[in-house]
């Protein structure tokens, strides 16, 4: 799922797998099933929006057509570029050639999203797998014509290229040029490109989906019933320990079963990335995934630095207190995420769900809370649980022509809730950039991440108000506390694991065993001495799909929560002009570096002691949860 742009991984990524007919419209088979329950109706998305089905005409053209203009693109301007540049008149042509690009870059993002939102319905479903799989090789096919195009942009003579960027038109897309020429160092001869753009489809693609699919088949017998992973991951929420214990289980005993699989597409995955990087001429195991975030190595290695040194302080302490409130010495692994005792756990109606979200977003600005609306209204929201369905949850912000689609498995759990605030952070941020364009809407995923941490924030700030119960107070914000945990050390020990595997495979296969022993040493390290890592847990890691679709992704969510407690921590000293600056970098989508967006609120991540402020305010709320203690 990284590449070309248009085929960039959703955002988002929460819930359980990530942190911690012939048409899409679906009638209402998901829906209908919960309305017996306390949820309530659960919306499904209407992806007619897109297209009016998988056979429909208008999907048909649409392909037919983004094949077409992409040969005649090519014919039209390969081999051109750099004489177009040397022209009197070189920032009109290259504007036209740009602009025409960027269409094309719509188009077939257009089509892809669709293609990927379908199968991300059943991903089980035979009909879909295949529309899919066709979908993508004949688009891979058809930009191979397209990649010449960048290539040579970051060949043209530097001072003839800037000067034609530097007025109108060619200037609208001044900062996509300076983007672009940051790949210069690492782009291979043209037709290498087009071999390793065209053998993804057999490669990387492939391992991905073989893992889609995969997790998508397997079933827990959990007490009998049988589930499928996101409903298991669920239980582990469960007050009943009995019940948790069980669902831990059922996940360890089928990870096992699948294990070899896992270990094949973990290899085999990472050696493809080896080989990627060797050519390209990548350092480090990471270098890519920063190029691609546009941030400095070094500003990613102190966040680790501090992330690392902060774990004593952080979840080693919290979960010695958690412990104690559970009247243990150690908690099992399957009680690291279980409600507090004694404390009544409800289920929150999707209706409810939804208000708190909007009242949340609506308080801290009232146009935030209208583009998140829309996303209720127009049905943009795919939220029930059902076989088959891509688990955990994500953000797609298809394409600027359209709008963003938010999938969930809603269950009612308060974490649920704060999963719909995050997704809806994303959604919110890709409507805001949508206007920047298909080239330089797209951002950078330590600052995607910014906006959907942002507003679980604002949510959990109104809930934890709206409190006066101690207990329940206490349980908000432990429930709070453990998100953090889950969105910074547990990333950031995922990332050290991710380091740990991609730099021993170069130097050959790891088995079965040597995975879940780095598992292991890295999860008994982030989580500490209260934590009891019982058997069974070493598999745990071959369900995070981060570690396939999109290798060393995780550190943007440490990156985002730290940053947004930092810019939390502004607003709340000087609220005052603070909402329109924040949505005035969430609109300025990828045109802008991470020290041009934070410079308006004196902050920089290039500074050490930056993450410090972050990691700081999960320090005060486990410091304020002992001071709650009874």
């Amino acid at each position: 799922m990284i590449g070309p742009r248009r085929n960039r991984p959703a955002a988002g990524g929460k819930g359980g797998a990530g942190k911690d007919g012939n048409t899409m419209t679906t009638s209402s088979t998901g829906a209908q099933a919960q309305d017996g329950n306390m949820l309530g109706s659960l919306p499904e998305w209407d992806l007619s929006h897109l297209y009016p089905g998988m056979e429909s005409q208008a999907f048909a053209d649409d392909l037919a057509r983004a094949e077409e203009e992409c040969k005649a693109f090519a014919a039209a301007y390969r081999g051109k570029l750099a004489a177009m540049a040397a022209a009197p008149d070189a920032s009109e042509q290259l504007a036209a050639v740009v602009a025409r690009y960027e269409a094309l870059e719509d188009l077939l993002g257009r089509l892809m999203s669709y293609a990927g939102l379908v199968y991300s319905g059943d991903t089980t479903d035979p009909k879909r797998g295949k529309f899919y799989g066709d979908t993508q090789e004949r688009l891979t096919a058809a930009s191979s014509d397209l990649l010449f195009f960048t290539l040579e942009l970051n060949r043209i003579d530097d001072a003839l290229l800037a000067a034609a960027a530097a007025k109108p038109p060619l200037a609208r897309w001044r900062p996509w040029l300076e983007d672009i020429a940051k790949d210069k160092p690492f782009q291979l001869d043209d037709r290498i490109e087009q071999l390793f753009h065209e053998k993804s489809v057999t490669g990387r693609a492939a391992w991905n989906r073989l893992f889609d699919e995969t997790i998508a088949s397997l079933r827990f017998n959990v007490d009998g019933e049988e589930l499928t992973l996101e409903p298991t991951l669920n239980k582990l929420q469960e007050p009943q320990e009995e019940v948790r214990r069980a669902a831990a289980e059922a996940l360890a005993q089928v990870f096992r079963a699948n294990l070899r699989t896992f270990t094949l597409i973990t290899n085999t995955l990472a050696k493809d990335k080896e080989i990627s990087d060797r050519w390209r001429g990548f350092e480090d195991v990471a270098d890519s995934r920063h190029l691609a975030n546009r941030v400095e190595r070094e500003v990613v290695e102190a966040l680790v630095k501090a992330v690392h040194e902060a774990y004593p302080r952080l979840s080693h302490r919290y979960y010695a207190l958690k412990a104690r409130w559970f009247g243990k010495d150690k908690l099992a692994h399957w009680d690291r995420n279980a409600p507090l005792p004694e404390v009544e756990m409800r289920t929150i109606a999707w209706e409810e769900a939804r208000d708190t979200v909007l009242g949340a977003y609506g308080e801290f600005s009232s146009q935030m809370a209208d583009v998140a609306r829309r996303f209720f209204d127009e049905r943009w929201i795919d939220a029930p649980v059902r076989p088959g369905k891509a688990p955990g949850a994500f953000a797609h912000p298809t394409v600027p022509s359209a709008h963003p689609y938010v999938l969930l498995n809603y269950l009612g759990k308060p974490r649920d809730v704060m999963t719909l605030a995050h997704e809806l952070g994303h959604g919110v941020h890709q409507v805001l950039a949508a206007p920047n364009g298909a080239l330089m809407a797209p951002t950078p995923l330590t600052l995607a991440e910014t906006a959907s941490v942002f507003g679980e924030m604002l949510t959990f700030r109104r809930l934890l108000e709206a409190t006066g119960d101690k207990r329940q107070r206490k349980a908000m914000l432990a429930a709070k506390v453990e998100d953090m945990i889950n969105t910074v050390v547990r990333q950031i020990a995922f990332y050290t694991f991710e380091r740990h595997v991609h730099t021993e495979r170069r130097a050959g296969e790891l088995t079965s065993e040597r995975l879940c022993e780095l598992w292991m040493k890295v999860q008994s390290e982030s989580l500490g001495p209260s934590v009891d890592l019982r058997p069974g847990y070493e598999v745990f890691w071959t369900y995070i799909p981060h570690f396939i679709h999109s290798p060393f992704y995780v550190y943007a969510y440490a990156f985002g929560d730290c940053l947004v407690n930092s810019l939390y921590g502004v607003y709340e000293n000087a609220r005052e002009g603070f909402a329109e600056r924040y949505l005035a970098m969430l609109a300025a989508g990828g045109t802008k570096h991470h020290s041009e967006l934070l410079a308006p609120f004196g902050l920089d991540a290039r500074d050490p002691a930056f993450w410090q402020i972050g990691l700081g305010m999960v320090d005060r709320l486990i410091s304020e949860l002992e001071e709650l203690e009874d």
